[in-house]
This record gives structure tokens, C-alpha cells and sequence, in this order.
């Protein structure tokens, strides 16, 4: 069987897998170098010396600013070999190294290093932040690897910058593993991704967290998580550009970005920032469609989170729904449910048009106009992009009459039922279609059998069923095409939450079996199940959400 995001590959071409490296890997960590200098710093670099201390940064995009290493006594927490490998060439035997451990913590800086923190601003919550950028993140250089590809590190956790507004400059052990984990897990998802390399932990270096915003800060250990993307811009990097008056910056770095990112578009086109736009669009609208057929809820959807390369960026209180509820939020903060699930492809669309507006200093009328008419397109875009996500969930390829319905009444049984989402699914995938009716099978599905207690179920099983058969489905080919895009595992709040403890008592093993599971979240798994990570939730895991400091 193929693994899904391979299938998800077909759909959308930006999270491609790579193929395997035949070069030999580096073992020696020593030997790793960066390119010299890197392609980043071709654009404008504030030097200020003051770099730790928070500055309205002006014409820049990038602020010089050294690393604050870890200190203490350092450990490693787990560390992507599939990342190391085939991103970096590096022989994933590296990560314990010393020298490794150094690099991820922001002690050793390989050969060609630049650290820089990129400036970049965001409307958060639909209301304009102005400033923000990056508060605790350096990216440290640019790897050229042996297939041509660029790859940027960058240390999450790594101290203050002149972007950090009211924190530390650093990142908590729960807060890494969640990003560490989620990262990792979405890219077999098939979901476009930044990734992560690699999770370092202090025993020594101590931070004050206020987890629920109770009053009630504690200690919690520092930790840094080495993220990994071709490039950190995001819509905000040029709304900043706007809001503080900077043309000739932004169409310096828009034209930046086309040449380095997105091959496709003719950098002497006339209307190169009108195609730019669109495949910017339509990448994060493709990514959104992902979102939705995995059932993940990014948590703070501002449009400072939201990559110009279509990935996903900056996992927070993020959520994988259990139990199905269209309007799940993970957040705690987000009390009007502004980034529930079922409004993460408008909330795309709303930043997506932000994002036209401040493009607006740099493009003729003519230009605006030729936006405009790409914006009308998109919300009718990703209604079929999502659409189409489910569908295949359901082992069906082409879009015809009522099968918008036909998902959308299958997703309101689950809800009125409290069924699971990622385990309904699949169990649609492992059962022979002629036995949805069938009490005692069901029985054997716990997930499904709770859908079957509604009333409409067997109605909507005779729909499905005439569905198939309009498409002539074969029972073998509904089942492989399910099972390729609907996983046995994803990253549950309680699952991490439970690595997390043991974690904080540097006991790694249940966030290294993770990381490992989830390279594979379509087979199942022996240990897993033992483990009941793909049984029904613990009452104690519903209802639980995480602040933005998880």
C-alpha cells in the first residue's frame, strides 16, 4: 500500500516527498557547513547592537542577532532522522553528539552561519499588532543538500531578539515537544509543513510560565526545538512593509522570494506579483483543504502564521479533533471561536485578502484589478478543494451531484453521535462495505458503532452505497484508497500530554516512540494499540485545550 502522502502528493504538488538520499552521510557534525553567505543576505540587515532589547526595527528584513545558548546540563529529548537524513545529509547518529547537541541548544554555529530573527507583523484575532516577528527564534544559515535543495535551520527557544515583546526569548519543554511531534507527524500526514530536526532540553536553565494565566507562574525547564523550511516569510513580512510605508523594501523582497521560491513564475513577467499572489493563494488554500481532511485545528490562525510557501507554520494550541464537533477550538484564548475548525478555510480567505491589500504600494491598477478577479475565484477554490479531501477520505474521486451533502450529513451524524473523527474513518476504510449495516461488525468498531445508533445512519449507508456504485467503485479499490488517506494515528492532545509528563521526568521514551509512530500513521501498530492510540479517548482527554504558551 502507498503511504498517503503520496496519494496527497497527487493532489498537492507543494508537500511532494523527496527522494531518498543515495549519498553517503556526514558523520562527522564538525565537517556540516552552511553556504557561504547565504541567499538571505542578499536583503537588507539591521545591525543594531542593542539586539536583545525590543526596537520598532525599520527599512530591514532581517535583524542581526546572536543566539543566548542553553545552559546547564543539556539533553537530548529526540531528534528526526528522516529530517537529518534527507534534509541535511547527515548521518542521523550525529544527534548525540556533543557537538550536535550544541548546535540545537545555539552554542556551536557550523562554518558559513548567519544568525538572523526576521521582522514581521500580523493581524491577530482580526484586529492589526503592528510589530511582531521573530520574539525567540534564529534562523542560523542556509544548507545547500547533495539533491540541490535549500533548507533553513532555525532554533525556537533560542533567546531574546529585538522582536521580543514580552516574554524571554525562550520556549518551554511542553511547548517543544507539541511543536517537535506535530511537525513531524503532519508531513507523513501529507499535510505541507515546516519541519523539525531535533528537541534539546535544559536540566539547569530555568523559565517562569504562567500556563493558564491564572496568576500561578512556575519553573519550567528551557528547551529548543531546531525547526526546518525552505524560507521563514510569512503574509505578515509584507503587511509590515505596508502598514509602515515601505514600497520599495516590499517589492525589493517580493521580488526576493519569486526568485528564490517559486520557480514557476517569470521574474521579467509584467505580472509577476498577480501570479505570485495566486500561488500563494492557492498553496495555502491547498494546505487548508489538508487541514480539514486530517482534522487539525491550527489554534491562532493570524495571518503572522501563515507562511507565503503555503506550509504550516508555528504550532501553538493546536488540536487534532477527537470526537467530532464542527466548531472545535483548541484555544483557550480564543473565545469567540474565531479559529474554530469548521472556519479555518474562511479564515484563510480573510487573510488572504489582507494580504492583497498590503501588496496594493506595489502594483498598478491594472494589477489590483487582476487580483480582484482572482480573489472572486477563491472561496468557490477551496470549497472544492475541501470537498475533494473528503471525498477521497470516502474512497471517491470524481465531484458529482449531492456529494456535498452526502459529506456533510455523514459529518453531522458523527457530531450528533459524538463520534471520533480520525477513528470514523478509518473504521469506513477496514469494514467491507456491505456490512454497514451489520450490528455485530459494527460492534467490533467502536467508532462507527456509535454513528449507527443514529436514526439517518442506514439511510445515509444506502446513499453511500448508490454513490459507489455510480462511480463503480470496486469494494478492493474504496478500501486501498481509503486506507492510503485516512490514518490509524494522529497527534491527540492527551497522547502528547502523556509523553509530556514523562518527558518533564527525562524520561524521552514515549516522545521517541511518537516521533517514530508517526512516520507511519497508516499502519497500524502493535505497541500503539497496546497503548490505546487508536481507542476511544480517556474521559479525563475531552474538553482539554491549550493557552498559546502550550
Amino acid at each position: 500500500m502507498k503511504r498517503a502522502f503520496c496519494v496527497f502528493a497527487a493532489l498537492y504538488d507543494h508537500s511532494a516527498p523527496q527522494a531518498v538520499n543515495k549519498m553517503k552521510l556526514i558523520s562527522n557534525f564538525k565537517e556540516w557547513k552552511f553556504k557561504s553567505p547565504p541567499s538571505y543576505a542578499e536583503l537588507p540587515i539591521d545591525e543594531n547592537p542593542a539586539y536583545n532589547e525590543p526596537v520598532a526595527v525599520k527599512n530591514a528584513v532581517f535583524s542581526k542577532v546572536p543566539t543566548e545558548p542553553l545552559t546547564g546540563n543539556l539533553r537530548l529529548v529526540c531528534a528526526s532522522e528522516d529530517a537529518l537524513a534527507d534534509l541535511f545529509d547527515l548521518d542521523p547518529q550525529v544527534a548525540e553528539t556533543e557537538e550536535f547537541i550544541n548546535f540545537v541548544a545555539g552554542k556551536y554555529l557550523p562554518e558559513g552561519g548567519l544568525t538572523v530573527s526576521h521582522r514581521y507583523g500580523g493581524y491577530q484575532f482580526g484586529f492589526w499588532a503592528d510589530q511582531l516577528g521573530d520574539g525567540r527564534a534564529h534562523i542560523l544559515g542556509e544548507y545547500v543538500n547533495s539533491k540541490g535543495e535549500s533548507w533553513q535551520p532555525q532554533l525556537k527557544g533560542s533567546g531574546e531578539t529585538p522582536y521580543s515583546r514580552f516574554g524571554d526569548g525562550r520556549a518551554v519543554l511542553r511547548s517543544s515537544v507539541r511543536e517537535m511531534l506535530a511537525s513531524e507527524a503532519a508531513h507523513y500526514l501529507g499535510v505541507p509543513t515546516t519541519r523539525a530536526a531535533a528537541l534539546v532540553v535544559s536540566d539547569d536553565h530555568k523559565v517562569w510560565r504562567d500556563k493558564s494565566y491564572s496568576g500561578a507562574a512556575r519553573q519550567e525547564r528551557a528547551a529548543v526545538v531546531a525547526r526546518v523550511c525552505r524560507a521563514w516569510y510569512r503574509l505578515g513580512s509584507i503587511e509590515i512593509l505596508d502598514k509602515r510605508r515601505e514600497p520599495a523594501l516590499m517589492r525589493t523582497l517580493v521580488e526576493f522570494i519569486i526568485k528564490h521560491h517559486f520557480p514557476s513564475i517569470d521574474v521579467e513577467d509584467e505580472d509577476r506579483f498577480v501570479k505570485w499572489y495566486t500561488e500563494v493563494a492557492h498553496r495555502n488554500l491547498d494546505m487548508v483543504a489538508t487541514w480539514q481532511g486530517v482534522g487539525f485545528t491550527h489554534g491562532v490562525l493570524n495571518t503572522d502564521n501563515v507562511s507565503v510557501l503555503g506550509v504550516t507554520i508555528d504550532y501553538g494550541p493546536y488540536g487534532f479533533i477527537d470526537h467530532y464537533y464542527e466548531s472545535y477550538v483548541p484555544n483557550t484564548s480564543d473565545d469567540m471561536g474565531r479559529y474554530a475548525f469548521n472556519r479555518q478555510p474562511q479564515i484563510l480567505l480573510w487573510n488572504l485578502e489582507k494580504f492583497a491589500l498590503a501588496l496594493e504600494p506595489i502594483l498598478s491598477a491594472d494589477q489590483k484589478d487582476k487580483i480582484k478577479e482572482v480573489r472572486s475565484t477563491l472561496e468557490e477554490y477551496v470549497t472544492k478543494k475541501v470537498l475533494e479531501t473528503y471525498l477521497l477520505k470516502l474512497g471517491l474521486k470524481e465531484i458529482q451531484d449531492g456529494d456535498a451533502s452526502l459529506v456533510e450529513d455523514l459529518l453531522r451524524l458523527m457530531q450528533d453521535t459524538m463520534a471520533d473523527f480520525t477513528c470514523t474513518f478509518r473504521q469506513l476504510a477496514e469494514i467491507d462495505v456491505k456490512d454497514l449495516d451489520n450490528t455485530t461488525v459494527l460492534e467490533t468498531k467502536w467508532s462507527l458503532n456509535k454513528v449507527r445508533e443514529a436514526k439517518s445512519w442506514g439511510a445515509w449507508v444506502d446513499r453511500y452505497r448508490a454513490r459507489l456504485a455510480k462511480e463503480n467503485v470496486s469494494e478492493e479499490e474504496r478500501r486501498a484508497r481509503m486506507c492510503a488517506v485516512n490514518p490509524v494515528y494522529v497527534p491527540r492532545n492527551w497522547m502528547l500530554q502523556d509523553a509530556i509528563a514523562d518527558a518533564e521526568k527525562n524520561d524521552f521514551q514515549k516522545v521517541r516512540f511518537l516521533l517514530e509512530l508517526f512516520r507511519k500513521p497508516f499502519e497500524v501498530n502493535e505497541e500503539a494499540e497496546k497503548l490505546g492510540y487508536s481507542a476511544q479517548p480517556p474521559s479525563w482527554s475531552y474538553g482539554l485545550k491549550l493557552s498559546c504558551s502550550s
